[in-house]
C-alpha cells in the first residue's frame, strides 16, 4: 500500500524589491528548511514539496516532489516587477486539482494539503487575487499561513486570504531563517499528525515572527 502523502505548497514572491539580500536570504532559509525536515522519518516518509515564484508573472519553480528527490537551484528575482499573487493562487488551484490524490472507495487519498505564502508587499492583481481567494477555501487545506514580510508587507489582504498571518519585520537573514525553521516546525507537525483530517495545529512561531491577532 502507497503512503499518504502531505502535499506543501510555498508560494514565494520574486517581485523586483526582493532583489538583494531578502532573495538571497530566502534561499539560504529554504536550504535549511530541507535539511531540518529531511532529519524528521514522518516528514522524510510523506512530504511532498511544491514551490511557486510570483512577480510580474506565476511560475512552477518546482513541481509537487518527494522530499528526498527535492534539489532546489538558486531562486533569481528580476530588476523590476509587480506582485502577481493573484495569478500564484490561480496557478495554484490548478496544480492542485492535477497533483492531490482524493480518497475513493478503494483507498485513502492524500492528507490535506499545507499552503505557506509569504510576500514583501500587497497583491498588484487584487482583483483576481480576490477571485481566486474562494476557490482557495473550496480546497480544504489543511493549514493556510500568510508571512508578511518587510516593512512595506500589508496584512489586510492577507488577512481576506487567512486568519493566520505572520509578520517578519525585517528582510534580513535572521529573519527569514526563523519563519523557515518554523515553516519546517510546521510541516514536521502535519507529517505526525496522521489521522487528523481537521486544520493542523501549528507550532508557536519563534520571536523573529511575530503573529498578527
Amino acid at each position: 500500500m502507497s503512503v499518504r502523502r502531505l502535499p506543501v505548497y510555498i508560494l514565494l514572491d520574486t517581485s523586483g524589491s526582493m532583489r538583494g539580500e531578502p532573495i538571497h536570504s530566502v534561499n539560504v532559509g529554504l536550504q535549511a528548511m530541507l535539511s531540518a525536515l529531511r532529519q524528521d522519518p514522518y516528514a522524510l516518509e510523506s512530504v511532498h514539496l511544491s514551490i511557486i515564484t510570483f512577480d510580474v508573472e506565476a511560475r512552477e519553480y518546482l513541481p509537487l516532489t518527494p522530499l528526498d528527490q527535492v534539489q532546489l537551484g538558486e531562486i533569481q528575482v528580476p530588476s523590476s516587477g509587480a506582485t502577481f499573487l493573484g495569478a500564484a493562487l490561480e496557478l495554484l488551484i490548478r496544480h492542485v486539482d492535477r497533483d492531490v490524490r482524493k480518497s475513493t472507495d478503494e483507498a485513502k487519498g492524500d492528507w490535506r494539503p499545507l499552503l505557506f505564502v509569504m510576500t514583501d508587499g500587497s497583491p498588484s492583481d487584487l482583483h483576481d487575487y480576490r477571485q481566486a481567494i474562494p476557490e482557495i477555501h473550496r480546497r480544504h487545506f489543511g493549514s493556510i499561513v500568510a508571512c508578511a514580510a518587510g516593512p512595506k508587507a500589508k496584512d489586510e489582504a492577507l488577512r481576506e486570504l487567512t486568519d493566520r498571518v505572520v509578520r517578519l519585520d525585517t528582510l534580513d537573514a535572521a529573519a527569514f531563517s526563523g519563519f523557515f525553521k518554523w515553516v519546517s516546525a510546521s510541516v514536521a507537525v502535519g507529517s505526525s499528525s496522521t489521522g487528523l483530517e481537521g486544520p493542523v495545529a501549528l507550532p508557536p512561531p519563534p520571536a523573529e515572527v511575530q503573529l498578527v491577532l
